[in-house]
């Protein structure tokens, strides 16, 4: 992506300078203008949890298209520092198949994350600067009292960063795309580390 891409210049709809690690911009994903950046990521073969590896540029597209005209669900790029590193996801569980799966308590809201290229060897404490970033955007909205991620069971790294970032394991479920892991990580207990 070149370094005038208009996603630099996109709105925010949340900024947070995260210590030692950077400045995180979270601006909503343009299924047209950054169709071609997200495919590039979730066709590599180390995103085959994210269910597209083999989609085209205009499958991509048409999936976030779809995305952004739901309510419910909402599909953003992570910016470090003014450079695109992640695609974050939001959405309502009651709202979505995970939400046949458990019993979705009020205040319930559900993340995915997708780490982008990485371009060589992996940098310590990266996905855990962004995940601080991503919980203080969510915990912005007062009504949210838990954060539901479901990644799948043999994701094993996901797991684990998320148990590391505070998530508490809960049951695994057969979604028709994948069986998955739950994961829960209260407000409260946010509230009362700091």
């Amino acid at each position: 992506m070149s370094v005038d891409s208009p996603v630099r210049t996109r709105t925010a709809v949340h900024e947070q300078t995260v210590e030692g690690f950077g400045t995180v911009r979270i601006v909503p994903l343009d299924p047209a203008a950054d169709a071609e950046l997200v495919h590039g990521w979730v066709s590599e073969e180390r995103a085959r949890y994210w269910g597209m590896v083999g989609h085209t540029v205009d499958q991509v597209q048409e999936i976030y298209a779809y995305v952004d005209s739901l309510s419910t669900h909402h599909a953003f790029l992570a910016l470090r520092d003014g450079v695109p590193v992640a695609l974050f996801q939001t959405y309502d569980p009651a709202a979505d198949p995970v939400g046949e799966c458990y019993e979705v308590q009020p205040g319930d809201f559900g993340v995915h994350l997708l780490i982008g290229a990485s371009g060589g060897e992996a940098e310590r404490g990266f996905t855990g600067g962004l995940l601080q970033a991503f919980i203080g955007f969510v915990l912005t909205d007062p009504s949210v009292q838990r954060i539901v991620a479901e990644p799948d069971t043999r994701n094993e790294r996901a797991l684990a960063r998320l148990v590391r970032a505070g998530f508490e394991l809960g049951p695994e479920i057969d979604k028709p795309e994948k069986r998955a892991r739950l994961a829960f990580l209260q407000r409260a207990a946010l509230e009362g580390r700091g």
